[in-house]
């Protein structure tokens, strides 16, 4: 049996955090990008990080951000692993990841021209490009940057690719059980999915979608 980790995104309240850890996440996020409806800002994450006990990865998602944005995050907020979802190249995602000495994982918007030889191109280019990186979030491409609850063709990620990827874009309680056992990924994240509104989390679908990620995990 392997067992899928676990990411709650967008998380801006004490409480929340207690659900996502109380229910066995393997991972918290918390959203860096002033447009979203899930920001936070740097000292209201490091409260929030106080909750987090040992072995819950603490993950930051940036948009666009530079080197000096995300470093003035971390004097504050201590992040154990960065996001990077916005238009970042190979190149800055590397150059900032060497400047704060975090790992990073990078998100891949999967669209209708997306091919499967695409996905194994991006993640190589990031590879290459740094010592830092860990994997790819593949989520769904929309107009604005994720935390859009829109599921993307799970058959255009290569069974070779799978076992590495954090699975993202539309998942829910509902479709979770499915999703991982046709993907099989190494993790699963999701935010507007466990929601009650948008930025609020809901602690009882938080409970049912990691039990339906396990769910998948035994068969």
């Amino acid at each position: 049996m392997s067992r899928t980790r676990i990411k709650i995104c967008g998380l801006t309240r004490a409480e929340d955090v207690a659900a996502a850890v109380a229910a066995g996440a393997d991972a918290i996020g918390f959203v860096f990008y002033a447009k979203s409806p899930r920001y936070v800002t740097a000292d209201a994450a490091a409260q929030l990080i106080l909750a987090a006990p040992p072995f819950v990865s603490t993950v930051g998602l940036f948009v666009n951000a530079g080197v000096e944005e995300v470093a003035a995050v971390l004097q504050q907020a201590p992040l154990s692993l960065l996001q990077f979802h916005g238009d970042e190249t190979p190149e800055q995602c590397a150059a900032i990841a060497a400047a704060v000495k975090r790992p990073f994982i990078r998100a891949a918007r999967i669209g209708s021209s997306t091919t499967p030889a695409d996905l194994i191109k991006y993640e190589q280019d990031y590879r290459s490009a740094s010592p830092y990186f860990t994997g790819l979030l593949l989520d769904t491409l929309v107009e604005q940057y994720g935390g859009s609850g829109k599921v993307f063709d799970w058959s255009l990620i290569p069974e070779e690719l799978a076992p590495r990827v954090v699975l993202s874009g539309g998942l829910s309680v509902q479709n979770a059980t499915d999703a991982v056992q046709r993907v099989r990924p190494h993790a699963v994240d999701i935010s507007s999915g466990v929601e009650q509104a948008k930025g609020i989390k809901d602690a009882a679908k938080i409970a049912a979608f990691i039990s339906a990620v396990r769910q998948a995990d035994n068969i």
